[in-house]
């Protein structure tokens, strides 16, 4: 391990009233670092789908860019489950910023293939767009893990769900900053570092804008996280609240080495397996309808515009879902996460058998995007808050990229893009939705396999 990585040393605790304040400031405190920080990670996730449509006129093809956005996924979806082993055994103030600044950097130079090498050598500069691409998907997986390390201590089993749920909505917030980003950020910038050349402003909004703005969050994060609640002088946020969950032992606070981490509670804990399993599934369903929405809407006769803004209310709607999956399953489900899962799983599926059978009527379509996009991110968010409470706090990160992993790799690479894809490019979109009802059918099957030892 680096020594700048390494985590602090716990200090002395501190009790009484000064010490109860200073923890109630400290939550704040680290959890807008969380959120704000994980918000940048969405500022540099995807950008090369803004710029596509851009990149076509300079002569690059969709068939290249496409396998270059997959290196991204696949990118992502490995280091989500390698890295958080690291981020486990890593102080997350200084772990999360490095991730982001290295996300950032990766990002800007995607501007070189594009710019300096050209359409005129392609082969060279799809290699290097691939490489960067890569680097961008890997490195933006060193956000997720420490996020779920400062949670885990932060935050209590029996407020747990509800600040994951608002946690969150960073993702929302950041992936939708996007958009406006790259348009002004060519208008404000663009004719700076390119003047006539209006064709290459997209290149500044795209790539080098939100990669300047998420070094500025790096700082800022680092400014306001801090590693555990024992590294400022507190207690454990479980003694501080008197609220520890039924496994809990002072074995939870040390640190565990790499073996113990992957061997005894990750790779041998089945429950895992199976949430890891349903996330597949659930991401399968996510992504297939988000993803396809464009597609499936402009091959139906509407206009991109519509479909454009279809794709809007899937996304937004997810925020309150989130909010509200979340505060169920700490007040009404009193910290169960298998539950809210299932009924919100079962929810997608009816609305994704709605918008299957009335497919060619746009109000209904989009009232059956609103729906899933309202119900689906919930169970997104709560299979991560369930992995962290079957493991350890110090084996959080290895657990959430384990269902991380099957959920990008599996769930959306695998089977919401190629398998998806091909079913609708060979025999129709009505077999592809039968495998949305699938995958529903799956997710909630393989979540109630884990409600016994939820309930222990």
């Amino acid at each position: 391990m680096l020594s700048f990585l390494k985590q602090p040393a716990y200090l002395p605790a501190q009790t009484g009233p000064e010490a109860d304040a200073k923890y109630k400031r400290m939550r704040l405190q680290v959890f807008l670092g969380a959120f704000i920080g994980y918000a940048g990670f969405y500022l540099v996730r995807k950008n090369l789908s803004m710029a596509i449509p851009k990149m076509e006129p300079l002569g690059f093809d969709k068939t290249e860019l496409g396998f270059v956005l997959g290196l991204n996924a696949a990118a992502y979806a490995l280091s989500k489950f390698l890295m958080g082993s690291v981020s486990d055994r890593s102080n997350a103030r200084v772990f999360l910023p490095l991730g982001l600044i290295l996300t950032a950097i990766s990002m800007c130079f995607m501007i070189v293939p594009v710019q300096f090498i050209g359409a005129d050598h392609k082969a060279l500069a799809i290699v290097v767009m691939g490489v960067l691409n890569f680097l961008v998907g890997w490195f933006n997986g060193m956000g997720w893990p420490p996020c779920g390390r400062v949670m885990t201590h932060w935050f209590s089993p029996g407020e747990r769900g509800t600040m994951m749920s608002i946690w969150n909505c960073a993702h929302n917030v950041g992936g939708a900053l996007v958009g406006p980003m790259a348009t002004y950020g060519a208008i404000w910038f663009g004719s700076w570092f390119y003047g006539a050349h209006e064709e290459l402003y997209f290149l500044i909004g795209t790539f080098a804008f939100p990669s300047a703005v998420a070094l500025l969050i790096a700082l800022l994060a680092f400014v306001l996280l801090r590693d555990t609640p024992q590294s400022c002088g507190l207690q454990s946020v479980e003694a501080w609240r008197n609220d520890y969950p039924k496994n809990y032992s002072e074995k939870s606070e040390r640190t565990l080495s790499t073996r113990e981490i992957f061997f005894q509670y990750v790779l041998n804990n089945k429950f895992l397996w199976f949430i890891a399993l349903a996330n597949a599934f659930v991401y399968m369903v996510r992504y297939g309808c988000l993803d396809w929405v464009p597609s499936i809407l402009t091959e139906k006769g509407v206009d991109l515009e519509s479909a454009g803004w279809a794709y809007f209310v899937y996304e937004f709607a997810a925020i309150p879902g989130t909010l509200l999956c979340g505060w169920l399953s700490d007040r009404l489900f009193h910290g169960k996460r298998a539950l809210p899962t299932m009924l919100f799983m079962a929810l997608v599926l009816v609305f994704v058998v709605l918008y299957w059978l009335f497919i060619d009527n746009l109000t209904v379509v989009i009232i059956c995007l609103i729906g899933i996009g309202f119900f689906i991110y919930g169970p997104v968010m709560l299979i991560g808050v369930q992995a962290l409470d079957l493991a350890p706090k110090n084996a959080a990160g290895t657990a959430a990229g384990l269902t991380g992993f099957f959920g990008y790799f599996l769930g959306t690479f695998i089977l919401a893009n190629t398998v998806i894809g091909w079913v609708a490019q060979t025999v129709g979109w009505s077999w592809a939705f039968l495998l949305l009802i699938g995958a529903c059918l799956l997710a909630i099957l393989f979540m109630g396999l884990t409600l016994r030892e939820e309930r222990k």
